[in-house]
């Protein structure tokens, strides 16, 4: 049985990674230090599906601490999704979390693959990386220009990546997503906030004009793109962009929510917030190349998935978020 290592498993992707992975017959090391970014309760019950599962095992582990060799040894394959997540909370004194969650965390999980002579590290990178590209829509060999700390903190990580598979062999490949939405969407994102505001009757801040465009990426294709990059014949070191192919305004996807919910959504808007980018768009031709992945998921039918999840919710459990709501363009 193959068996996977992966990092930030009681999130909102990692969560779905790993009902995959179990589903597909693997056996699974599924870690998480369970931060307080948002409601534990939230993350929890993000495992619930898998807590029982005999394919699995949980262990609630910090990376920066954590014996890696230990919970490394004899997997063969590391999905490495952990990290700090977020735009507004990485500047000034929050930036020494995402120094070590992001850059850090990394570092060591990577002297631990190398050491333990792990058959592939797949990477969760981001967007954000990009920042506001001249390139549009943006490709894989586009210079990196990021506007805020996060998105330098995931572009080191990234280099990281890249530089333990040059040096040391490793087999490594970077995935960059695109605004990653769905069911168990993090509380802070737009999508997940809108829906909410509908379904509840509050009220949605909207930043900036509306005039926003994102390249909305369904978490089942995020996945799915995970899936293939844990067995794509590739270079070590690869990037690939990983986008829903087309891109929409916040305006748009409001409206969307609006008539997928039957309900009007009371706005209250705010200036543009420091480290947003006023679009996002890839160009996901390397991904079909290498992993030979696109997505399969529309914007309509993904939101409605998503509207059907916050619908089935006995509880809305997760309390406000941490850090201020945020429009991201990157990893959930």
């Amino acid at each position: 049985m193959t068996r996977a290592v992966v990092t930030g498993a009681a999130g909102f992707i990692g969560s779905h990674l790993t009902e995959r992975l179990l589903a597909d017959g693997w056996d699974v090391l599924a870690l998480d230090r369970l931060s307080d970014y948002y409601h534990r309760d939230t993350k929890l019950a993000n495992m619930a599906s898998f807590r029982d599962n005999p394919s699995a095992e949980i262990r609630e582990v910090n990376l920066v601490d954590a014996d890696l060799d230990e919970l490394l040894h004899g997997a063969d394959m590391v999905f490495h999704l952990a990290g700090q997540p977020g735009v507004r909370s990485s500047w000034a004194g929050g930036f020494d979390n995402y120094l070590i969650d992001n850059v850090q965390a990394t570092q060591r999980l990577l002297e631990a693959a190398v050491r333990q002579q792990i058959g592939r590290v797949v990477y969760s990178s981001s967007s954000s990386v990009y920042g506001d590209n001249t390139d549009y829509p943006s490709t894989e060999r586009s210079l990196p220009r990021p506007v805020s700390p996060y998105g330098v903190t995931k572009l080191a990580a990234e280099h990281l990546v890249g530089l333990y598979a040059a040096r040391s062999g490793l087999s490594t490949i970077a995935l960059r997503y695109f605004t990653v939405y769905g069911p168990r969407q993090r509380p802070d994102m737009a999508t997940h906030r809108l829906v909410e505001a509908a379904l509840r009757g509050t009220r949605f801040t909207l930043n900036g004009d509306g005039g926003q465009q994102r390249d909305f990426t369904y978490v089942g294709d995020v996945v799915s793109a995970n899936v293939r990059a844990a067995a794509a014949d590739c270079r070590p070191g690869t990037v690939v962009n990983v986008a829903g192919g087309s891109s929409v305004t916040m305006a748009h996807l409001i409206e969307l929510v609006e008539e997928l919910t039957g309900q009007r959504i009371d706005l209250a808007r705010t200036g543009d917030q420091a480290g947003d980018v006023r679009r996002t768009g890839a160009d996901t031709t390397l991904a079909r190349s290498v992993l030979g992945w696109e997505p399969d998921t529309s914007l309509r039918d993904g939101v409605a998935a998503q509207v059907d999840w916050h619908k089935g919710r006995e509880v809305a459990i997760d309390g406000p978020a941490r850090v201020g709501a945020a429009v991201e363009g990157g990893r959930s």
